[in-house]
This record gives C-alpha cells, sequence and structure tokens, in this order.
C-alpha cells in the first residue's frame, strides 16, 4: 500500500478508462485535472478521433478543458487495448442495456474484462463503475482476472463502485457527488478509496463489491417504483376529473413522510428504466418473484401509449381522426436540456403516433436527429424541424414530451391549435387549447 500511496501522491500512476462515454470521459477528465495521466479506452473510431483532436461530444464535459489536456498529453484516446500494460489503475465504465429479451447484456463487461485479463500488470487497479447485477464483479470479473495464478489484493486488485453520473446536472457531477466503492478484498477496498479521493470529494465505503453493486440498484429501484406510483395517480386522476399537477402540488407543502415525485410519458435514460430489471433478472435466479419492480416496470412501460390514447381523445374531440393528422411532437431527449435519447419515451409516443396514421414531426434544439425504432418492421430517421409559426399552425396536436428550457412558451400557445402537455410544462399559462396528462 506504501508504494500506492507514494505512486499516487507523485502522479506516478497511470488511469486507463475503458469507455468514454457519459460516464467515463467525465471521470477521465476528473483524473486529468487532478494531474494524472489517462488513457482512454475507446472501440468507436470517430469517439477516439474527436478526443485526440481535442473536440468535446459529451455537454457535462468542458470544451477547453478536454482541448488542454488533449494538448499536453494528460488525455489520449486508444482503441489499442494492449496499452493496458502501462496502466497501473483501470476504471471500466462500458454500457450494460438489457437485451431484447429484456435480460441483462453484460458483453460490453465481458469484453472489457477479456482485454485487461489479457495484459494486466502487476499491482494493477481495477474498478468496475458499470451499473450490474449484484454478484458481477465476483462472479465475472475476480475468475477471469484470476488467470494464470494471479491472486487478488495481492497480484491485482479489484473494486466496485457504481457510477452516479446525472446528465444535464449543473448542480451534482462527478467530482461532487458520492461515489460508493466495495472492494474484493480490505486492501482493495483501500487502494480504490485512496485513489478516488483525489478527484471525489466524498467517499462511502462498504463492505464488498456486491454491496456497492445492490446500492445502485436501490437506487434506481427507489426512483422507478416512485414514479410508477405517482404515474398510476396521474391515471387515477384523469379518471376522476382531477389536476394531477395540483395534487401534488399541494401534497409537497406537508413538511415530514412526503416526497414529490412527478408523471410523465414513461422512463427514459441509461439507468431508470433497466437497472431495477437487473435486480429483477438476478433474483428469478434465485427463485425469487420481484413484484414492485415489475409492476412499476409494467406501469411505466405503459405510459408513452397512455400519451398517445389521451392525444387521439383530444383529436377526437375535434372530430378529427389520429390517421392522417399532423402531430408536432416538442422534445425527443429522454429528459429536459440534454442532448441524450436512450430509451426516450418520446421516440416511444413517435413510434406509435405513426403506427396508427399519425403525420408526427418533431422539434428537439438538443436532437437534430433521431431513429425511430421498428414498428411492424419500420424504422425511420426524422430530423428536427425549425419551431416556426407555419409548423406550430400546421400540426392538429403540438404534444410535449420533454420540457427543455429553451422552448418559448407564449409563443408556442399563440400559434399552435391544441396542446397536449405530458411534463407540466405550461404550468402558469391558462388557455383552452392546453390539455395537459
Amino acid at each position: 500500500m506504501d508504494s500506492f500511496v507514494k505512486m499516487v501522491e507523485r502522479r506516478e500512476l497511470k488511469i486507463g478508462v475503458i469507455g468514454l462515454g457519459y460516464v467515463g470521459l467525465p471521470l477521465a477528465m476528473e483524473f486529468a485535472s487532478a494531474g494524472f495521466d489517462v488513457v482512454g479506452f475507446e472501440i468507436s473510431e470517430s469517439k477516439i478521433e474527436r478526443i485526440n483532436r481535442g473536440e468535446n461530444y459529451i455537454k457535462d464535459v468542458d470544451n477547453d478543458k478536454l482541448a488542454r489536456f488533449v494538448e499536453s498529453g494528460k488525455l489520449t484516446a486508444t482503441s489499442d487495448f494492449s496499452r493496458i500494460t502501462d496502466c497501473n489503475a483501470i476504471s471500466v465504465c462500458v454500457p450494460t442495456p438489457l437485451s431484447k429479451m429484456q435480460e441483462p447484456d453484460i458483453s460490453y463487461i465481458l469484453s472489457a474484462t477479456s482485454e485487461i485479463a489479457k495484459y494486466l500488470s502487476p499491482g494493477t487497479l481495477v474498478v468496475l463503475e458499470s451499473t450490474t447485477y449484484p454478484g458481477t464483479t465476483d462472479e465475472i470479473l475476480l475468475p477471469a482476472l484470476s488467470q494464470n495464478g494471479r491472486k487478488v489484493g495481492v497480484d491485482f486488485f479489484l473494486a466496485f463502485s457504481p457510477e452516479r453520473v446525472d446528465p444535464g446536472n449543473d448542480k451534482f457531477f462527478t467530482r461532487n457527488t458520492p461515489k460508493v466503492i466495495g472492494g474484493v478484498t480490505e486492501e482493495c477496498r483501500k487502494r480504490a478509496v485512496y485513489l478516488y479521493t483525489q478527484v471525489i470529494s466524498e467517499i462511502v465505503q462498504v463492505s464488498s463489491t456486491t454491496a456497492a453493486e445492490m446500492v445502485k440498484l436501490v437506487e434506481n429501484t427507489f426512483r422507478a417504483v416512485n414514479i410508477a406510483s405517482v404515474n398510476e395517480i396521474a391515471l387515477i386522476c384523469h379518471k376522476l376529473g382531477l389536476d394531477v399537477w395540483e395534487i401534488i402540488d399541494a401534497a409537497a407543502t406537508k413538511p415530514f413522510g412526503f416526497v414529490p415525485f412527478y408523471p410523465g410519458p414513461g422512463l427514459g435514460g441509461h439507468c431508470i428504466p433497466i437497472d431495477p430489471l437487473y435486480l429483477s433478472w438476478k433474483m428469478k435466479s434465485l427463485d425469487f418473484h420481484t413484484q414492485f419492480i415489475e409492476l412499476a416496470s409494467e406501469i411505466n412501460r405503459g405510459m408513452p401509449l397512455w400519451v398517445v390514447s389521451r392525444v387521439e381523445g383530444l383529436l377526437n374531440k375535434c372530430l378529427k381522426n389520429i390517421t392522417g393528422s399532423t402531430i408536432l411532437v416538442l422534445g425527443v431527449a429522454y429528459k429536459r436540456n440534454i442532448d441524450d435519447v436512450r430509451e426516450s419515451p418520446a421516440l416511444e409516443v413517435i413510434k406509435h403516433l405513426r403506427s396508427l396514421g399519425a403525420n408526427v414531426c418533431y422539434h428537439d434544439p438538443y436532437i437534430p436527429s433521431c431513429i425511430i425504432g421498428k414498428f411492424e418492421n419500420d424504422e425511420t430517421e426524422l430530423s428536427s424541424q425549425e419551431l416556426t409559426q407555419e409548423l406550430l399552425n400546421s400540426a392538429d396536436v403540438v404534444v410535449c414530451t420533454t420540457d427543455h428550457d429553451d422552448f418559448d412558451w407564449s409563443f408556442i400557445l399563440e400559434h399552435a391549435n391544441r396542446v397536449f402537455d405530458a411534463r407540466n410544462a405550461t404550468k402558469g399559462f391558462e388557455s383552452d387549447k392546453i390539455e395537459r396528462l
């Protein structure tokens, strides 16, 4: 440990970050900011080329800083995994999506682990940050890295520290978000804690890698279940002729025992729609049925279709059929003020509207184009349209699925024929044109 501490203090430790997406690139930037030399490993040649030109592709990363780090040699990107040999610490930040069967896809973790095992140098610290099911670090990484007689805690060190990235959050980012860390051994944990203390303001230590893996799943299961609950409340309020937004705002005035969550067109992003299902999948292997998780997932997955049914009802009130109607969707990012469409419910809304024969276009200042997934063997690329008076006038209904701050609602309401607001973006505006979720 003493030699490890000295290498960290002298900034002689070379850091490798595998995966330069929304998690890996900001982390690599923090290590570089702290004075470490960082090698970023990527399979996307376009990302590698852009980083090595000093060009940023992630909104939360400072462009000027990135350019300075690249120019000074503090940060380089490569697809040459043999350079893992030069690294003394490696953070794995690769995607962990769900398969079409709603099962964990850990193929990126397996691929990264295979490369690390091939080029692992003695004494290297490996930290998995990718969200995954409890037991992955011990069951997948540990055996792979223990090949050729290597012993964990002696020849290499292994820990898990779940990423807690919230894209677009201007208050909490990599450095000031508390970091949970669990190690395979006590020495593994100590080394991971000491290294991350250099770049993260607060470290939370837990007893094992499995505990750390579970922490991340609990965090996002909590959100998924509560969002599902309030989505169901929205359906109930609609049946009762009540304004769900009024109800929640009033309930939120209680100073204890209530935390406000808000309904919407469905869940999106790289965590909340996916992570709880990792836990559900794991528990099925132990013959345990996660009823809350699966019910919450069912409710949340049903919200895009509920939005479509409300839009269809709004058109029917005006004696219009959804088939042949023109519908303008405002916002396709999965949440406000970001350029990310992963698991975005807006894409599902568009897909269902198109399947019913509607002519659908969209406007999103953050998403210049997007692919609408297959529905009845149809896959289409749409481009964002300029939000003009003519575009608003031409739409039978404007549907707000993402409440970007850029939207000028005074202008929109002046020129739109009807608005269905799934995000309460029109709060404070009173108009007969508006119908809210």
